[in-house]
C-alpha cells in the first residue's frame, strides 16, 4: 500500500493511503484460492467448485475483508515504523466511498494527533509538605460522646409527663382514607422519636405534648409526590394511641459501652477510635499534599496537548458541572453544552497531568496488582446491595469500566512514587489548621 503524507503540524498527522486495483484483485484471487479445497457446493465436489462461481458468490465479502485488512496492515505497519502514538483511534475516510467501484483504487485519507513527548522531570525537586495531625484526648472524648449518643437507650418519664422533641413514645395507630383503613397505615407498639422526620410532614407536631394514656386522632394530607400512588395527595386520619413517652439516655462512657462496640474495655476503645482518627487526618493530610504535588508538576512541566483529547475532556466536565448544577434533571436530552473557556483550562491541566502521571508510572513500572483491583470492584459493588452478582458480571464483560476503576489507583500508587522521590517535610498542624487546608481544595 502506498503511503503519501498529507499533514505534519504540531502532534497533527495525516496520510493518503492507496491500494492499487490490482493489487486488491490479487488479494481477492489469493483468498479464493486458500478458501477452494475446503468450499462444498451443490453439484459440485468439495475443492472443485469453479473459480468464477466462488467469485461471483463469495467475492463481494472477500474484497470488503481484503480492504480492511489492507488498510489495518498498512496502519499498523505505519505505527510500527514512524513510532507514532495516537492520542485516540485514527479517523479513517475512504475518498469517494459512495462512488467506488470494483476496479478502482482504493484510497483512504488517516489522521491523527499523536501523544506529546513528555519531558524528564527531576523528582527530587519537588518540595512538598506534608500536615500531621495528632488524635488529641479532645477529639478522642468528642468520638466517645457521639458514639454514646448514638448508642443512647430511651426510658419512661415520670407519669404524666408530655412527650418533647428527641421524646420516644410507644403508639398504636390505625390509619384511614375516606373512613377506609388502608393497607400499611396501622401498626402496635411503633416507637417513634419525636422530631426524627420518619413520618409524613404533620404526624410527629400533632404527637407532641402528648402523654401516655392519651388518644390522638392525626389529621394528615400525603404528600403529592408520594411514593404510593393512591395515596399521594390524600388527606388521612389516624386514630392513635399513645402507650409510653420515653426520654433520651446517653449511653455511659464504661467497658459495657466499648464492649457493644467490639473493643475489651473502654482504654482498647480509646485507643482504636485515636488510630482511626489518625487514619483519618492522614487520608486527608494525603489529599492535600498531592493537590501541591500536581500544582508543582502543573506548573514545572509544560508540552503540547492533543487537541482530541482537551476536547473530550473539557465536554466531560461541562456535562458533569450541568447535572451538579441541575441535580433533577437525569437524563441527556438537554442537548449539547458548550463547554467554557474555564472547562478548557480545567481540561488542558488534567490533560497534561494525565500524560505527566502516566508516563512517570509506566517508567517507573507502576503496576495496580490484581489484589488492588479486586479491592476495588468488591468496594463499588457495596453501592449495588442486592445486584453484587450483576455487578460482578458487567465489570468482568466491560473492558472501559474496569480501566476506570484501575485508573485512580493507578494514579494514586504513582503519586506515592512520585512523593518517594521528592523532597517532604512534616508539620505538626492542628485539626483545624488540617479542615482549612482540605476545605480550600474545594474552592481551587
Amino acid at each position: 500500500m502506498q503511503v503519501t503524507e498529507t499533514q505534519n503540524e504540531g502532534l497533527k498527522r495525516g496520510y493518503t493511503m492507496t491500494l492499487p486495483a490490482a493489487d486488491l484483485a490479487a488479494m481477492v484471487d489469493q483468498k479464493l484460492k486458500e478458501a477452494q479445497p475446503e468450499v462444498e457446493m451443490k453439484g459440485f465436489r468439495k475443492g472443485k467448485v469453479p473459480m468464477a462461481m466462488l467469485k461471483k458468490q463469495f467475492g463481494p465479502r472477500i474484497l470488503g475483508d481484503a480492504m480492511q485488512d489492507s488498510v489495518d496492515g498498512a496502519l499498523r505497519e505505519h505505527l510500527e515504523s514512524t513510532g507514532d502514538r495516537p492520542a485516540v483511534q485514527p479517523k479513517i475516510e475512504m475518498q469517494n466511498g459512495e462512488e467506488w467501484k470494483e476496479g478502482d483504487d482504493v484510497v483512504v485519507n488517516v489522521s491523527y494527533e499523536v501523544l506529546p513527548t513528555i519531558p524528564e522531570v527531576d523528582l527530587g525537586k519537588l518540595d512538598l509538605e506534608r500536615l500531621v495531625v495528632k488524635a488529641e484526648d479532645a477529639a478522642v472524648t468528642e468520638a466517645l460522646d457521639n458514639l454514646a449518643k448514638n448508642a443512647k437507650s430511651y426510658e419512661d418519664k415520670k407519669k404524666g409527663s408530655k412527650a418533647a422533641k428527641d421524646d420516644q413514645i410507644v403508639i398504636d395507630f390505625k390509619g384511614s382514607v375516606d373512613g377506609e383503613l388502608f393497607e400499611g397505615g396501622s401498626a402496635e407498639d411503633y416507637p417513634l422519636v419525636l422530631g426524627s422526620g420518619s413520618f409524613i410532614p404533620g404526624f410527629e407536631d400533632q404527637l407532641t405534648g402528648a402523654k401516655a394514656g392519651d388518644e390522638v386522632e392525626v389529621k394528615v394530607q400525603f404528600p403529592a409526590d408520594y411514593g404510593h400512588e393512591a395515596l399521594a395527595g390524600k388527606d388521612a386520619v389516624f386514630a392513635t394511641t399513645v402507650k409510653a413517652v420515653k426520654k433520651p439516655v446517653d449511653a455511659k462512657l464504661d467497658d459495657e459501652l466499648a464492649k457493644r462496640f467490639g473493643a475489651e474495655s473502654l482504654d482498647k476503645l480509646k485507643e482504636q477510635i485515636a488510630e482511626r482518627l489518625e487514619a483519618e487526618y492522614t487520608g486527608a493530610s494525603r489529599a492535600v499534599m498531592k493537590r501541591a504535588l500536581l500544582d508543582q508538576l502543573d506548573n514545572q512541566v509544560k508540552f503540547d496537548l492533543p487537541e482530541v483529547l482537551v476536547e473530550a475532556e473539557a465536554g466531560q466536565i461541562a456535562h458533569q458541572l450541568y447535572h451538579e448544577e441541575h441535580p433533577d434533571d437525569h437524563g441527556h436530552s438537554h442537548g449539547e453544552i458548550e463547554p467554557t473557556d474555564e472547562h478548557k483550562k480545567l481540561a488542558e491541566r488534567r490533560v497534561r497531568l494525565g500524560l505527566l502521571l502516566a508516563e512517570i508510572g509506566q517508567k517507573a513500572e507502576v503496576k495496580v496488582s490484581d489484589q488492588e483491583f479486586t479491592q476495588a470492584v468488591m468496594m463499588q459493588a457495596r453501592q449495588f446491595p442486592g445486584q453484587e452478582r450483576q455487578f460482578f458480571e458487567y465489570i468482568q464483560q466491560n473492558p472501559q469500566a474496569q480501566q476506570q476503576l484501575r485508573a485512580p489507583i493507578f494514579e494514586d500508587k504513582v503519586v506515592d512514587h512520585i512523593a518517594e522521590q521528592a523532597k517532604v517535610k512534616d508539620k505538626e498542624v492542628s485539626k483545624e489548621d488540617l479542615e482549612k487546608a482540605v476545605e480550600a481544595l474545594d474552592e481551587l
